[in-house]
């Protein structure tokens, strides 16, 4: 089976906060940066696999600190974990004080995407090598993140069963 690095998967986007972008606080409207984030993951997974791909999950997303207009937000991401056809796909979200310099983790997220072939249906992909030691504790953890996913989307699903189809007036 191929294999590939994390860093092969590797994308760093840096973007400006203007007024537009924030909420009423004066911080980065959650939203738009979950956009990021999956925007960012997306290309990884992209890359790693080299075929279509679809998020399956967002696993998490964790704001840490807030964002301000002051600040620049880089997001990085890559491939940290693979399954068969899935592709664990880590972004860290990194805020600096452009006037001051001060940089601080903002955010963290782990997401899921499922590479596709030609006809949609879900195929192999590389298995991943880290090499730096975030990368490497990344993947030892993985194994515990991916059974968590799994018992959750278990859980989706059986309360999905519960769910209602009706349009609200018709309930």
């Amino acid at each position: 089976m191929e294999t590939k690095t994390c860093n092969e998967s590797r994308v760093v986007k840096t973007n400006r906060i203007f007024p537009s972008d924030v909420n009423d606080h004066n911080t980065l409207f959650g939203g738009k940066l979950m956009s990021d984030i999956d925007m960012t993951a997306s290309i990884s997974a992209t890359r790693h696999s080299r075929n279509a791909v679809v998020t399956a999950s967002t696993d998490s997303v964790d704001f840490l600190a807030p964002i301000t207009p002051e600040d620049s937000v880089c997001l990085e991401s890559y491939v940290s974990w693979t399954g068969n056809s899935s592709m664990e796909v880590f972004v860290k979200v990194t805020a600096e004080n452009l006037m001051t310099g001060n940089r601080r983790i903002a955010a963290t997220a782990f997401l899921t995407f499922v590479a596709l072939d030609e006809s949609g249906r879900p195929t192999s992909v590389p298995k991943v090598i880290p090499e730096t030691e975030e990368e490497k504790k990344l993947n030892e953890t993985a194994g515990f993140r991916a059974d968590k996913r799994k018992e959750h989307r278990k859980q989706s699903k059986e309360l999905a069963a519960f769910f209602s189809t009706n349009r609200p007036w018709e309930r």
